[in-house]
């Protein structure tokens, strides 16, 4: 008797446009840049780049294999954010959106996509986010981090008032707003001094946007916009496991900052975290526990994570059919409207 395979949907799924990866790869200093940038070595980023800018036999292969029905593709990090030039960064997410539409275009039944933006320019920002969500079709928007102002070493962070207008567009249109790791600016990079290990995916990611999510929280932003949806990935970036403590120590210490609700409510509203890059069983029962079900969607971390590695923990990962059905692919069909 043949079984069927859980079928999957993944919505961090990384892809370069084919004409930086050529750039990039055909000159070492520029990948050696690229890769500190990111915390890594080049060695390791060198055939990651050779799949990001890849649409076709390879990653539609991976997918097969895994199980996987769907991806929501999404420019890699730190995409339009780290562009210092306004005018610059708003063209540049312009062309991105354009060439993934045409990506997605020639695959509507395995791909989708997340819009980028220029928050560089926050009004022109939310003209195209309607346009990638209204005239393309997209079903959000990916954003990394806190967004460059004048230099590398400046950044505004999305709390911020000039960023309002935005923010009331998305729950407009109601999409959700995937915030996905950037290196801490430049100025916090002293704790990683002689340690490039520790600023990437390995630790600096996850601790710079779970402190970037908490920020949020404790400003109030989800009161100041009830209907936002936010998306982190790795599991939450450790807030699960985080959210008690953090409760706890703003009761104790809030200084001038109110909020209407708990961290756990927030979250049962507005939060919803992905397994991106973290196939553990302690951190999928913790998340379950404190976050709920619900409000958890696979996803792998493509080309960065392995489609079958991810495919094969969450099909046997320690949990319920019924939870294992909605995380792998029934809360992201509810959440995107996907057939």
């Amino acid at each position: 008797m043949s079984i069927t395979r859980l079928p999957k949907i993944t919505l961090e799924e990384a892809y370069a446009h084919p004409d930086d990866v050529a750039r990039i790869l055909a000159d070492n200093e520029e990948l050696a840049r690229a890769a500190h940038g990111g915390g890594i070595t080049p060695e390791y980023y060198r055939p990651i780049f050779e799949k990001l800018r890849e649409f076709d036999e390879v990653r539609l292969a991976g997918m097969d294999a895994a199980g996987i029905d769907h991806q929501i593709l999404s420019l890699t990090a730190p995409g339009i954010q780290i562009i210092t030039d306004p005018v610059t960064a708003t063209a540049e997410a312009r062309k991105q959106n354009d060439f993934l539409a045409e990506q997605v275009a020639r695959h509507p039944d395995r791909y989708s996509a997340f819009a980028a933006v220029a928050l560089q320019e926050p009004e022109n920002a939310v003209n195209e986010l309607r346009r990638a969500v209204v005239d393309l079709g997209f079903k959000g928007v990916m954003v990394n981090g806190y967004t460059n102002t004048t230099d590398a070493a400046h950044g505004r962070y999305l709390d911020d008032p000039a960023y309002y207008p935005f923010w009331e567009a998305l729950c407009e249109l109601d999409v959700p707003l995937y915030l996905h790791p950037r290196p801490a600016l430049t100025g916090g990079l002293t704790l990683y001094e002689g340690h490039p290990e520790m600023k990437g995916a390995t630790w600096g990611f996850g601790a710079e946007t779970a402190a970037h999510t908490v920020r949020l929280l404790l400003d109030g932003h989800f009161d100041r916009f009830p209907t936002a949806k936010l998306i982190l990935g790795h599991l939450g970036e450790g807030l699960p496991a985080l959210l008690w403590r953090t409760q706890n120590m703003f009761d104790l210490n809030p200084f001038d900052k109110k909020i209407n609700k708990s961290l756990p409510e927030y979250f049962a509203d507005n939060i919803w975290i992905t397994t991106s890059g973290n196939f553990s069983d302690h951190a999928l029962t913790n998340a379950i526990l404190t976050v709920g079900a619900d409000h958890i969607l696979f996803s792998v971390d493509y080309p960065y994570a392995d489609n079958a590695k991810g495919a094969a923990w969450i099909e046997k990962a320690p949990i319920s059919e019924l939870d294992r059905r909605k995380i792998a692919h029934g809360n992201a069909r509810a959440l995107f409207s996907l057939a």
